[in-house]
Order: structure tokens, then sequence, then C-alpha cells
């Protein structure tokens, strides 16, 4: 598979790839800013996150391995129900993935009915 050249950035077929997951199952938690004001950084924790689903352990290691092939450090996945989860954590690293595969606001799935 391809791997990242750092003057040119990750290969296409790596971006590609990440495009498909992200498109498919992933999503983006954003931070609540007004919450944020209000409560603080001592009691409001969350920060900024994409998560890229996975139904298997070997499309998670492949998922894994694509993130740390376009440069970044992929956080400690884990179970969302019958399901995987692998997280990207932090501001600049959710901007600038959102810039490699051209997503926009790709919000996480409403808890409201």
């Amino acid at each position: 598979m391809p791997t990242t050249n750092p003057s040119r950035g990750p290969a296409k077929a790596v971006v590609q790839r990440l495009v498909r997951v992200f498109s498919g199952r992933g999503y983006l938690r954003r931070q609540n800013k007004r919450r944020m004001a209000k409560e603080g950084t001592n009691q409001y924790k969350k920060g900024e996150e994409v998560r890229l689903i996975a139904d298997t352990r070997s499309e998670l290691a492949e998922i894994r391995k694509l993130l740390v092939q376009a440069g970044f450090k992929p956080g400690k996945p884990f179970r969302k129900g019958a399901k995987y989860c692998q997280p990207v954590y932090g501001k600049v690293a959710v901007g600038r993935f959102l810039t490699l595969v051209g997503g926009k606001n790709k919000r996480a799935p409403s808890r409201r009915k």
C-alpha cells in the first residue's frame, strides 16, 4: 500500500479509501462552544473528534493503517454496540482530516427523536 511522502502528503489511494470510509460510516463530533463558555474547561472536557466506524477487527486494522499512512495519530479504538469506532482527536487533526477528505460539517447522528 502507498505510504505518505512528507513533501507531497498522503498517497492518492490512501486518501480515496479514507474518503469512502468517512462518507460511508464516519462522522464528526464538534465541541459545543456555548456549553464550553457556560461550564468552562474544568467541567466540559469534550473536544473535536472524527469517528470512523468499522464492522470487523480487520476493517478496523485497515482504517488504523490508512490513518497512520496519511500522517494521523489514531486514538484508542473502542466498541460501540456491535461495531468498532476509531477516533481521531484534536482540533488540528480534525481540520486536516476534513481538508484531506473534502468533508463538510458531517455531524454525529442526532439522539433526538
